[in-house]
């Protein structure tokens, strides 16, 4: 397919407008093919990714991630982060150039957080009025709140999550943003939602969380592998020939409980 034509089609689902301001996204590096083929999708492009191309039947066209590659300019990416200079080079020297969609794609229409509020089976789902790049919906029926956090950490594909426990005890309506969004709580709790989940909460998020009396549901940043699944089904919506491949490498940090 042609490569533009291809970024066009994506840009109108989740255009750049819709981005967080100061965000990276677009081409990070290499130049664009007149014609993709073969798509590589990652959460994140690092040496593992690197080192696993050479496993892959076709090499790809384009590596498409989430998170941004080069985030700010190369000079002062690369001032500080030679390890990521290497790579750069590396990837550039291999013909393959590396596009991010980041949080256009949380925020657009059956993006990130469409995908995981799915994913927790809720229904009526709509973005949060004060916060729209985060989901919110209601259970099909309500869970005690460890219950509920089972059932996240079942559905989210992830071992452990980290409870905060201090509001109701029965869950019924949930919200959600994949990533570090524990600053949006507060619009959470205020648009009526009995818990809300996101990732990276810092001490001083989770005492403020205590203080408001409300749960919160640290779930960690690698829910977000949801936007390779994702984001292949959409690019075989718009061109089913092409061919997507998909690198998950990611693990959770390992958990010391002794």
């Amino acid at each position: 397919m042609n490569t533009i034509k291809l970024l066009r089609k994506l840009a109108v689902r989740f255009p750049k407008s819709i981005k967080s301001r100061g965000d990276r996204i677009g081409l990070m590096t290499g130049k664009l093919p007149e014609n993709v083929n073969t798509i590589l999708l990652c959460l994140d492009f690092d040496d593992t990714v690197f080192d696993m191309l050479p496993s892959l039947k076709k090499k790809p066209d384009m590596i498409l991630t989430h998170h941004p590659f080069i985030y700010g300019t190369k000079y002062r990416v690369f001032k500080r982060d030679p390890i990521k200079e290497d790579l750069c080079r590396r990837i550039d020297e291999l013909g393959i150039p590396v596009y991010s969609m980041h949080t256009n794609f949380d925020t657009g229409k059956d993006g990130m957080n469409d995908a995981l509020a799915n994913a927790l089976g809720l229904v009526d789902i709509k973005p949060l009025e004060k916060a729209p790049m985060a989901r919110g919906g209601r259970l099909p029926k309500k869970m005690e709140i460890h219950e509920f956090a089972r059932h996240a950490n079942k559905c989210l594909k992830i071992e452990y999550s980290h409870l905060i426990n201090a509001g109701k005890k029965e869950i019924e309506t949930v919200a959600i943003i994949g990533g570090a969004g524990s600053r949006e709580f507060l619009t959470a709790k205020n648009e009526g939602y009995d818990i809300f989940l996101s990732g990276d909460a810092p001490h001083h998020a989770r005492r403020d969380i205590i203080s408001n009396h409300y749960n919160y549901l640290d779930v960690s940043h690698e829910i977000e592998k949801i936007f390779m699944p994702q984001m292949k089904k959409i690019l075989l919506e718009i061109d089913p020939t092409l061919n997507v491949e998909i690198i998950d490498h990611e693990k959770l940090p390992e958990l010391i409980s002794d």
